[in-house]
């Protein structure tokens, strides 16, 4: 099958993005009116921070996982994989980088298809066979090619600038000159991170429907793939609480979110892996009969 362009899911991710677009820009009037900045020293001051988060997203992704790069002589095969599953992906081979974790699971980074890197766990790699590896691999791959990283570091960037107004903005309202604006910015900065947390989220699953058809396209085996979404889901159950506590910010960018407690369906990062698996099974029955 050819590398088609899925128009339905598009569309929503297209509205989504656009329902985060028009939130951040009165976001940002809201704390120029607030703070009584101009608006090209706003927009300079979130652009610097976008390019910084743009730049080294991927090394602090890394580094929050514990994962650091990988040779072809420590992890041949590991290598041969990627480097196989890139050319019939018609990437370049991105880096690769292993976490010493038993949480099994995997994931991408980087802000393009020549700066990316491939991560797994070990616990990943002593729990799938060969194809459903691949599988994983190539899911991860599909993100790549999909530019999602790029996506949701762009969609998410206000929602951290929220996040730390909320946190850190309890500081200075004390202060009588500052206090009134600071708790309207404050007061606003919460509206603003639940509203994207909740969008972000949304866009976050239409993205994993989208990387697993780009994984069964590149391997031609969507079962693989639904097999080793089984495998991880059910060893999840089984991995300690405490590592899943470590993981959880992480969730956005697996390719099977932590179980951390209770999480409702508009708050997950991820579809169900029952859903995931059906889809899978449906686009087998279409390459079968294609």
């Amino acid at each position: 099958m050819e590398w088609k362009t899925d128009w339905g899911l598009r569309g929503r991710m297209g509205f989504t993005m656009f329902l985060l677009f028009a939130l951040y820009v009165v976001f940002i009037g809201v704390l120029i009116e607030v703070f009584n900045v101009g608006i090209i020293f706003t927009l300079a001051m979130f652009g610097l921070f976008s390019l910084a988060q743009y730049f080294f997203s991927d090394k602090l992704a890394l580094r929050s996982m514990g994962a650091r790069e990988v040779s072809a002589e420590e992890y041949p095969d590991l290598h041969r994989r990627v480097e196989r599953l890139s050319q019939q992906a018609d990437l370049p081979k991105p880096a690769v980088a292993v976490a010493d974790t038993q949480v099994p699971n995997a994931f991408a980074t980087g802000r393009n298809k020549k700066n990316a890197t491939v991560a797994v766990t070990t616990g990943l790699l002593r729990s799938l066979d060969d194809d459903e590896l691949d599988g994983v691999l190539a899911h991860e791959l599909a993100h790549v090619k999909n530019r999602d990283v790029m996506v949701m570091t762009i969609a998410s960037f206000l929602s951290t600038i929220a996040f730390f107004i909320v946190r850190w903005g309890w500081l200075f309202s004390g202060d009588n000159r500052q206090g009134a604006p600071v708790i309207v910015a404050i007061l606003v900065s919460i509206l603003v991170w639940i509203i994207s947390f909740l969008l972000i989220r949304a866009l976050s699953r239409y993205r994993e429907y989208s990387a697993d058809r780009g994984a069964a396209l590149i391997t031609g085996k969507p079962g693989a793939l639904a097999s080793a979404l089984m495998t991880i889901d059910g060893r999840m159950d089984r991995v300690p609480k405490e590592d899943l506590r470590e993981e959880a910010e992480m969730n956005a960018f697996f390719i099977i979110p932590v179980k951390a407690g209770f999480v409702g369906k508009l708050a997950s990062t991820h579809p169900s892996t029952e859903n995931r698996i059906e889809r899978l099974r449906d686009l087998e029955r279409e390459m079968e009969t294609a």
